[in-house]
Formats: C-alpha cells, sequence, structure tokens
C-alpha cells in the first residue's frame, strides 16, 4: 500500500507519558487495515522526522498526519506546519497532508463527553 496515517502526539521524556499512545496506537493498528505509524512531535522517538523518513525509504507515496491534540494551539499553527514543510523538502517523493486534530472532530467530543459524564455518574440524553 503506499499510504500510511501518522498519530502525531506531542511527546515528552517521560515513558509513561507515552504509555497510553502507544496503547492506542497498538489497540487502533488491530483494528484497521490502514497501516498507522505512530510518531512524536518532539522528545520522543519515534520522531515526526524519523518515521516520514522511514515511510520515504519503503516507498509510501502519501502519508497524512493527525494529530492527537485537543486543539490547535502554537504548536499546531507554527511548529507542526513548520516541520511538515522541512520534510516535505527533504523527502519530495512523499506527499504529506497535515489534517486538523482529533480534538476538532465532533466524534471527539461525543466520545470525551461519555466518558466525563459517566466519570460524573451521569447518562448523557440521546
Amino acid at each position: 500500500m503506499s499510504y500510511n496515517l501518522i498519530l502525531l502526539a506531542h511527546g515528552s521524556s517521560d515513558p509513561a507519558w507515552r504509555a497510553p499512545f502507544e496503547r492506542f496506537h497498538e489497540a487502533l493498528a488491530a483494528r484497521m487495515q490502514t497501516p498507522l505509524k505512530l510518531a512524536y512531535m518532539e522528545l520522543s522517538e519515534p520522531s515526526l522526522e524519523s518515521s516520514v523518513a522511514e515511510l520515504a525509504a519503503a516507498g509510501i507515496r502519501r502519508a497524512e498526519i493527525l494529530p492527537l491534540f485537543f486543539a490547535a494551539g502554537r504548536h499546531l499553527r507554527k511548529d507542526v506546519p513548520a516541520q511538515v514543510e522541512a520534510l516535505r523538502a527533504n523527502h519530495p517523493d512523499i506527499e504529506l497532508m497535515l489534517l486538523p486534530p482529533v480534538g476538532e472532530h465532533p466524534a471527539f467530543i461525543e466520545a470525551l463527553a461519555a466518558v466525563v459524564a459517566e466519570q460524573a455518574g451521569e447518562a448523557l440524553p440521546t
């Protein structure tokens, strides 16, 4: 397949912080046919840069980057787009597309609302 989806998390030097993202990636990869790769913006490996380089070396022609962020703050408005532009220059054979963060998707809001309501002992109206 010539397409891959990169799940992009912020990154941390603390392995305990990374563990939920790694579990999420493993669980999702087992349920989906689309090839998934977990990458970190900074402070962790695999980095976005090493992940794109690996995909390009494997002959992947297109990758979308899905930020696992609640909102588009400074990192998603400036830092990550700059990373993606540099990656495009370094790997011209792979088309890279930066998607909106998961927090902007309506299904994310519904899922998060269900978690909050459950924690509060409430049922959400349907």
